[in-house]
């Protein structure tokens, strides 16, 4: 079984039989993965309405549990608070989310689920998992744990830790 990266690998080869291509490889599937994933993400969410990118902080508020500050917000979502406060007006013009300040501090706000959002999310996530596990489906169940297991080794090895 050959997949387009090997393609690449076999070009370079051809021109540069010097290289150890195994890293290129790796990182070439890794990045190639995470655009199909996210092709695959954009359509189902799409279905509903929303975006990848709002599906990703209307979830995060509901797994938060509690309305969370614009800073906490950013962390668990990986973005810049410019491009947050662009996502959270969004969200908030379409009725999904509020913005209130956090009491006793002027300059922080909790962002929080309206009812409207809280509904949103809860009708999109049960599918959103069986989407996720159709796209692992060619993985069998063992090497989908394996699979997940090297990821987890690699992202902390770079630093992405749970906080």
């Amino acid at each position: 079984m050959r997949d387009a990266v090997d393609g690449f690998l076999g070009q370079w080869a051809d021109q540069r039989a010097d290289l150890d291509l195994d890293a290129m490889g790796t990182i070439g599937r890794v990045l190639r993965l995470s655009r199909l994933v996210s092709a695959h993400l954009k359509e189902y969410f799409a279905q509903h309405g929303i975006e990848t990118w709002e599906f990703d902080v209307l979830a995060t508020l509901r797994r938060g549990g509690r309305p969370l500050t614009a800073k906490e917000l950013a962390a668990s979502v990986m973005i810049g608070s410019a491009a947050l406060t662009n996502r959270v007006d969004r969200l908030v013009a379409r009725g999904l989310v509020t913005r209130e300040p956090v009491p006793g501090d002027r300059r922080s706000l909790h962002i929080d689920l309206t009812e409207e959002g809280r509904e949103l999310v809860d009708a999109t996530v049960e599918g959103h998992v069986r989407n996720q596990r159709e796209i692992l489906s060619g993985l069998a169940p063992e090497d989908a744990d394996e699979f997940n297991r090297l990821l987890r080794a690699l992202l902390v090895s770079l630093g992405d830790e749970a906080r």
